[in-house]
């Protein structure tokens, strides 16, 4: 489950946490709402976005042989 979660605080700061998003694509999720929030002072990573999307891939082969 994808979840963002804002903290504001009374000084005006804004805290944001994103879960259940894998690799960079939080980024890209988070970049309009951090456009209208204002200037970005710091930003931590977690193990999700280093966490590859797990993509199966396969290959197929085909054999031919003459028939001399």
């Amino acid at each position: 489950m994808e979840t963002l979660e804002f903290i504001i605080y009374p000084d005006g700061r804004v805290q944001e946490k994103v879960t259940g998003i894998v690799g960079q694509s939080c980024a890209e999720v988070t970049a309009a709402i951090e456009a209208q929030l204002g200037r970005v002072v710091s930003q931590e990573t977690t193990s999700e976005y280093y966490t590859q999307l797990n993509q199966q891939s396969v290959s197929h082969t085909q054999t031919t042989y003459s028939e001399w």
